[in-house]
């Protein structure tokens, strides 16, 4: 079972894009696609392996063809921990 947070993904649509920093209201949390985040057919990685993308981004990182599969990685992993960061940064996401 994967572990979900809606209010995770809540947060993360209210930053700007962590890969190009566009702030156009298409931003959304997009899921690691490695198998080992627990990716399957049909089955999404958990909340916590999520990168704050733009619907561009997102759509070149996933479906694209101008990167190369070690590059849509990178970018991704990349991504991911300046959303982290992000998050943190401005509250929306907080320690107990």
């Amino acid at each position: 079972m994967n572990w979900r947070s809606p209010l995770l993904l809540k947060a993360v649509r209210g930053i700007p894009c962590q890969n190009c920093g566009r702030d156009d209201g298409t931003v959304c949390a997009a899921h690691s696609n490695q198998l080992r985040d627990q990716k399957g057919r049909g089955i999404k990685s958990h909340d916590f392996r999520i990168a704050a993308l733009c619907h561009a981004c997102h759509h070149e990182i996933d479906a694209g063809n101008k990167l190369t599969k070690d590059e849509r990685h990178a970018i991704w992993e990349l991504a991911h921990r300046k959303t982290l960061g992000e998050l943190f940064e401005r509250g929306l996401v907080r320690v107990a």
